[in-house]
């Protein structure tokens, strides 16, 4: 008779930590306008471009709209939340950008990140990068804005991004 060797099946071990970046929520909406006003109200502004603004923040900013209707609140102290996305490699990166009433911005926030990499744009320092920028000031990855290795994508399409709104601030706000 042959020796018989029982199969085992070892399950799958938790390591207990997920893997950075991947379908991570950090702030909602909420908690993103308090980070960025705190102490002020956010009141919803709709807005709907008309075909004109579109071509006009497409011609200034050089990055596609992808949604005609925005999502805007206005702030108590003159300033602007906008709440956006972007395309990362593969999924969305929703963030949110709160502008000064003079339309700099004043700071920017990750929301959502759904990549397994480039997490990295959440880091206070390249974030912080865009303080003060206005939609005349150049936003341009690896001259202006500082590329992060293994998150290009996501810094380039942060980078569009954050110069859409502030060309949609410029036509459709100021």
């Amino acid at each position: 008779m042959k020796d018989w060797i029982p199969f085992v099946a070892v399950p799958a071990v938790a390591t207990g930590s997920a893997l950075p970046g991947v379908a991570n929520t950090y702030l909602t909406v909420e908690q993103a306008q308090k980070t960025i006003f705190p102490g002020a109200s956010c009141t919803q502004f709709p807005v709907t471009l008309t075909p004109d603004q579109q071509k006009k923040i497409e011609s200034r900013s050089k990055v596609g709209v992808r949604s005609r209707d925005l999502k805007v609140w206005r702030v108590s102290n003159g300033g602007w939340f906008f709440v956006d996305e972007v395309l990362g490699k593969h999924e969305y990166i929703t963030y949110a950008m709160g502008l000064t009433a003079n339309g700099a911005v004043k700071q920017i926030e990750i929301l959502d990140y759904r990549e397994t990499y480039g997490y990295q744009i959440r880091d206070e320092p390249w974030r912080q990068q865009f303080v003060g920028k206005t939609a005349d000031s150049p936003l341009n990855l690896d001259q202006d804005i500082r590329n992060i290795s293994g998150a290009t994508l996501s810094s380039r399409h942060i980078t569009d991004g954050v110069r859409r709104l502030l060309a949609t601030y410029e036509v459709a706000l100021h």
